[in-house]
This record gives C-alpha cells, structure tokens and sequence, in this order.
C-alpha cells in the first residue's frame, strides 16, 4: 500500500502549511448547528433580544411589551372583570390599573363605562363600604377622605360620603375608641406623655382637633390619691 506522503511526492504536490494565530488575538465566531457563524450580536438569539429590550420601553406614554392588541374592547373588559373579581374597586382605581397594563385611555373609559351601566362599579357603594373600613380602623374624617381619594374614589364623592358619616358620629365614636386604647397603653406613664401620645396618633389618624381636646381633659387628668 503506498503511503500519503509517497503519493503526494509522485504528483508533485505537497501538504498545505495551516497557520495558527494566537487564540488570544482571535475570537472565533459562534456557528450554529448547519456550520454557519455569525457574531454574537447579529445571530437569532441576539437580535431577538434586542428586539424584546426595545418592545419593553415606552413609546409616547404607551407600553408596547405585549403581543396583544391593546386598543382590543373585548380585551381590555375582560382585564377589568379579572382586576374586580380580584378585590372591589372604585372606577378612578380601576381606570389607573387598565392604563398601567398599556390600554388606551378612549377603550378603558368605555369600559368603565359599560360596567358602570350594569352595576359592575359602584363608586357610592364602594365609598360607603370604605368609610366603614377607615372608622373600624378609628381613622377621623380627614384621614378618610384622604383614604379614599387615595383608593381612586372621586374627591367630591369622598367628602360628601365622610360627612354624611360624620353627621352620624361615626368618627366621633372613633375618636373615642382612639383616646381609650391610647389611655389603656400609656397608664401609669407621665400624664403630658399621655396627652402627646393621644394628639399624636389622633392626628395621625385625621381626627378633628376639638374632639381630641375634649377627649385629653376628659380620659388624661392628674390621677388622684
């Protein structure tokens, strides 16, 4: 049998001299599995990328990082049925909510619209429902229409809601309730220590300063012998 290098010598040919580079000075491209190479950046996996990181900024106050169409109805309603089954929500809420998920702001009035109409929403009833919330939580009239504005529920509404309580004496009985935890905590402690703790978490709560003062000489005095 004639050897490679006989057969190489009777056709005058001699073997190709392969040079190699120093790997440090040479990064070889990626190559995918039908031998093709590209750069790192320029192969499928990057571009995609590339693409989803530019999907994913905001374009004219929009969100664009979902295949959907968010001008859809049917899409944006079925988002704000998810969000209701999920906890109650005032309109304003909910309206916050479907803009921040990227629907436009004609579709989602529509659709707040529509669930209004079938009693889907009700911001009076929420409203109501949420000044119950803020007394049980010995909050003062202030402090629950600022809850309630917070929760998305129109201001005017707010404050007409809280002062229909108020007349009912919800927040006083609130206030109340407030100044006996409060001497319950502080007994035995100096008694201007008490007061300030009293005024400090009344106005934290909101509560009106006149019923505070009436609830500090009635519950904080000088304890006598």
């Amino acid at each position: 049998m004639i050897s490679a290098e006989s057969f190489l010598k009777e056709r005058d040919l001699r073997p190709t001299q392969v040079v190699c580079e120093d790997p440090s000075s040479h990064r070889e491209p990626h190559a995918d599995e039908y031998g093709r190479s590209w750069n790192r950046r320029d192969s499928p996996v990057g571009r995609r990328r590339a693409t989803m990181r530019v999907s994913r900024r905001h374009v004219d106050g929009q969100r664009s990082d979902t295949p959907r169409d968010l001008s859809d109805l049917d899409a944006c309603r079925e988002a704000a049925l998810r969000l209701l089954d999920a906890a109650p929500r005032s309109s304003g809420a909910l309206r916050e909510r479907l803009l921040g998920k990227g629907y436009l702001p004609d579709v989602v009035d529509d659709v707040i619209e529509r669930l209004t109409r079938v009693r889907l929403i009700d911001d009076e009833a929420y409203a109501q429902s949420a000044v119950r919330y803020c007394a049980a939580r010995l909050m003062g009239r202030r402090g629950a229409v600022t809850e309630l504005t917070r929760k998305g529920v129109d201001r005017v509404l707010a404050q007409r809601v809280c002062a229909e309580a108020d007349s009912r004496g919800v927040f006083d009985d609130a206030a109340w309730e407030l100044g006996r935890r409060t001497a319950r905590k502080t007994a035995g402690m100096d008694l201007e220590v008490r007061r300030r703790r009293l005024w400090s978490a009344g106005g934290r709560k909101g509560h009106n300063p006149e019923i505070l003062r009436e609830i500090a000489q009635e519950l904080f005095v000088e304890e006598r012998d």
